[in-house]
């Protein structure tokens, strides 16, 4: 039996960035980057092992949580002028060194390309490991007209005269009469081991292009950049929601989550809101399955408390930070942030959708908090999304799986 070759992905993720500041834990869909890119690599099925390379221990940890190996980059490794075949060959030794074995196929999968797939990963690894190719990328089509500042004018006066860099500027073909051209997307490379040891580079020998979707380009180098990602995730990820096996408690917000938002007033300045029913019943059945339960808000108001004690939840309310009150619970019950959904609203809930691993939006939810949501539910906050959490995570009967 010819024993299985070894197919390392390696992600370079340092701890300094100065375009976007803590860059490669940014969220996006809800999911660090990081850990983004280790989950499209633990998704491919010809990689035998991930490696996060990393200077930075918050990263290290996000990238176990993931499933990956950490293994830590040194000073040197770790500047603005550090390649990315550097700490991709100190990876190589490292693992190496480690496991006792020798690496036949290593992958280049870069985290600041949120939308890489893991078909994207196994197509890389497949070029190498059974198409004949000593390294491979992947490309997206490109049909565009490529044009180049000129260094004078054409008539010998001051100034500029473009030129076409792809293209005879003075026959423009149709779409369909031009050669096919490709743009490196910058998510995945693929490389012979021993030719990428002698060679030192990500190119050499005979190179292959793995055609992925032009519309998951997005290479976040800027706070722009971050920006339309999170916009984008909604519309490019596929929608997965969490289950009982993922989750070890819920915290939810009340305002807008448990409610519609609105503020009913009596004559006395009482003021009233609507719950739904059904939210209840979903609380209590997460209850039996003996999942921890917090309501945590901003507001001071007797009907959040008074809800609190109706459904049997603790609550935590008037609180100024909900991200360190959420903390200071998780590690007063010692419950994993990792392990928590956390369910909200505005914009008062992205720290906590930032600490919790399953930050959940309502349906109802400010666009910036359903774009930073790792799940949206259907249903708007207060006609039941509670209730189709807990079915989420106990299925339509809500009744837990027995043990």
């Amino acid at each position: 039996m010819t024993a299985r070759r070894t197919v390392l992905a390696v992600v370079p993720a340092r701890g300094g960035s100065k375009g976007v500041p803590g860059k490669n834990l940014a969220p996006v869909g809800g999911v660090p980057l990081v850990a983004r890119a280790v989950r499209a690599c633990r998704g491919a099925g010809r990689v035998t092992d991930v490696v996060v390379s990393t200077d930075d221990p918050a990263i290290a940890a996000t990238a176990r949580a993931a499933g990956a190996e950490a293994v830590h980059r040194p000073a040197g490794l770790s500047g603005d002028t550090a390649t990315s075949e550097a700490a991709v060959l100190h990876a190589m030794d490292a693992f190496e060194a480690l496991h006792g074995r020798a690496v036949d196929v290593v992958l280049l999968v870069q985290c600041t390309s949120p939308f890489v797939t893991a078909a994207d990963v196994d197509g890389v690894a497949a070029r190498v490991l059974e198409g004949g190719a000593d390294t491979a990328l992947t490309v997206a089509p490109s049909h565009g007209f490529l044009w180049r500042e000129g260094r004078e004018g054409r008539d010998g006066h001051d100034g500029h005269d473009a030129v076409g860099v792809n293209h005879d500027r003075a026959h423009r073909p149709r779409r369909q009469e031009r050669e096919p051209e490709y743009l490196e997307t910058g998510a995945a490379y693929g490389m012979d081991a021993r030719g990428f040891r002698e060679r030192g580079h990500r190119f050499f020998g005979r190179t292959a292009l793995v055609v992925t979707d032009a519309a998951r380009v997005l290479e976040i180098d800027d706070p722009h950049d971050l920006a339309r990602a999170r916009v984008l995730a909604p519309l490019l990820d596929e929608r997965v929601t969490p289950t009982l096996d993922d989750v070890d408690a819920v915290v939810l917000d009340f305002d807008g989550t448990q409610t519609d938002d609105r503020v009913l007033i009596d004559a006395d300045g009482r003021e009233l809101v609507a719950v739904h029913r059904g939210d209840g019943l979903g609380v209590a059945a997460l209850r039996r399955a003996g999942v921890r339960l917090l309501i945590l808000s901003t507001e001071t108001n007797p009907v959040v408390a008074a809800r609190a004690r109706k459904l049997g939840v603790p609550v935590l309310h008037g609180v100024d930070r909900k991200d360190l009150a959420l903390k200071q619970w998780c590690d007063d019950h010692g419950v994993d942030p990792g392990r928590v959904l956390y369910a909200g609203n505005d914009v008062n809930d992205l720290p906590c959708f930032g600490l919790a691993g399953w930050p959940v939006a309502v349906a109802s939810a400010h666009d910036s908090v359903r774009a930073a949501a790792r799940a949206v539910t259907a249903t708007p906050g207060g006609a039941g999304a509670i209730r189709e959490i807990a079915t989420w995570l106990l299925g339509p009967t809500l009744t837990a799986p027995a043990q």
